[in-house]
């Protein structure tokens, strides 16, 4: 693969959406950077991290307990995590040819504008600004809120674990609490990345490297001093093999590929990153690879430690593989580390969305407010008006976080299968637009992504039809939007 850095001619520069709606470069559009953007730009340490943190986060630690409802074969179960990470990887393959021949923050946004048209980067755009950021960050300060709970040792009426030595709460009092943990993180976390992008960049560092510890140690505890592991074998057994093809496997994908969702995150803040032509392609192999290998050890541990029945069902299983693990304490242990290591998801998602909001404001004025940026270049009105958004879907979200769930991972996929699948309209279309990187395995690994992702959203339509109209509706509410502004700024100009 080739890393050289190479200038994209004057020519070829990239389309935008400009003010009033038409096209100029992309180098006007940078003209219009803040340079205090400039002064600091994160290495390629800290956009692995940004990677890594986005995609550990809640789904690792709660889908397991739902893939036992459709096999309990081992060998299956490793399969989907080895499937799902195999799909990550391909996209990342694809993003990081897109990412190095098109740099510029925004993700999805900036990608299918410039393939497609503006509009449909402008949807892919209010899916990041409404909900697409803010929904998981909300659903892993959910995930936090309640690993909280457990390891203040508080328990809801009627859970059943009254005679592990919780303290018993009615549930009016339960889910106060537990909300007002979940606020307090977002808006701490919030809060906290106004101050600069350095601050930002080493706290994320910091945490996640944490995060990464926690889960290592996990591993390695689990391997040595589990006191009774169970009598599984990993490897295949008759029917195993036909299950992978299956719909039911299908749908179990779905929740892996939540957990591994977060491989793009560091295309949404290109211009942020040292060197990106080099290193953004880098931050996303690496960071994928390295996770894909931590969730499938991670879950081989769980299986490993505890019962099938001790997990199946359960949303929280590593307190019951660490029950069996570490003893009676264990689950408030674990907890309790992972209540620090959902801190590093929340942070670096509340990083990057607010960048993709930035991106848009450059290029539509109706949302050039989003451009506003403080001294130090963080974006600052885009943070608070995510954080806001984030705020109303933990109060929506209070019991339905399967739903939730199900709607943004499907919205996500439309996203993601269209730009993966503008890799093919960019190269037959701009054959001698320079590719720094080119994605390894062309034709086949992007086309393994589309063909994937399109199963998965079919099969979600058959078993999920509400949650998959309302992703729909999610992406039609925003070329209402883009037209009606399109239509606004004509009758302003005319004025």
């Amino acid at each position: 693969m080739s890393t050289s850095r190479t200038p994209v001619p004057p020519d070829e520069a990239t389309t935008v959406i400009g003010a009033t709606g038409h096209s100029g470069t992309e180098e006007a559009a940078m003209a219009h950077h803040d340079p205090a953007v400039e002064a600091y730009k994160v290495p390629l340490s800290t956009a692995i991290w940004i990677v890594v943190a986005n995609m550990i986060g809640t789904g690792v630690f709660t889908s397991l307990g739902f893939q036992l409802f459709f096999t309990e074969a081992p060998f299956v179960i490793m399969m989907l995590w080895i499937v799902g990470g195999c799909i990550a990887l391909c996209g990342a393959f694809a993003y990081a040819e897109l990412a190095a021949a098109l740099p510029r923050s925004g993700g999805e946004f900036h990608f299918l504008s410039r393939i497609y048209h503006p509009a449909v980067g402008f949807v892919a755009g209010w899916l990041s600004v409404t909900v697409g950021f803010a929904v998981p960050i909300a659903l892993s300060a959910m995930a936090l809120s309640g690993y909280a709970m457990s390891a203040m040792g508080y328990v809801e009426a009627g859970k059943g674990t009254e005679a592990a030595g919780y303290v018993v709460l009615d549930s009016a009092t339960f889910h106060a609490m537990d909300f007002r943990i979940g606020v307090t993180a977002v808006v701490g976390i919030a809060v906290a990345q106004l101050w600069s992008l350095r601050a930002t960049s080493i706290f994320q560092a910091v945490f996640t490297v944490a995060k990464l510890l926690i889960i290592v140690a996990l591993i390695v505890a689990g391997l040595t001093i589990t006191p009774a592991p169970q009598p599984i074998s990993f490897a295949p057994k008759a029917g195993d093999v036909w299950l992978i093809f299956s719909a039911g496997f299908a749908s179990s994908l779905y929740w892996v590929m939540y957990s591994y969702s977060g491989w793009n995150a560091a295309t949404y803040i290109i211009d942020e990153v040292k060197d990106p032509v080099r290193n953004l392609p880098r931050a996303l192999l690496w960071g994928t690879v390295f996770v894909m290998a931590l969730y499938v050890l991670l879950n081989m541990i769980f299986l490993y430690a505890a019962p099938v029945a001790a997990l199946k069902g359960v949303k929280n299983v590593a307190s019951p593989a660490a029950l069996h693990i570490f003893g009676a304490s264990g689950a408030q242990i674990v907890s309790a580390i992972i209540c620090f290591g959902l801190i590093a998801t929340i942070s670096a998602t509340t990083w990057v969305g607010p960048r993709v909001s930035k991106a848009m404001g450059e290029q539509v004025a109706a949302l050039s407010f989003f451009a506003k940026t403080s001294k130090g270049g963080i974006p600052w009105v885009a943070v608070l008006v995510q954080m806001f958004i984030t705020l109303a879907m933990l109060r929506l979200g209070e019991g339905n976080m399967e739903t939730i769930l199900n709607y943004i991972q499907f919205t996500l996929t439309v996203s993601a299968t269209l730009t993966v699948a503008g890799l093919f309209v960019l190269r037959l279309r701009e054959p001698d637009l320079p590719r720094p990187y080119r994605a390894w395995g062309y034709p086949i690994t992007p086309l393994f992504f589309i063909i994937t992702s399109v199963y998965m959203m079919v099969v979600m339509l058959q078993n999920k039809p509400v949650e998959s109209m309302a992703g729909f509706a999610t992406l039609l509410s925003g070329l209402v939007v883009y037209y009606g502004s399109q239509i606004w700024q004509k009758k302003k100009g005319a004025v």
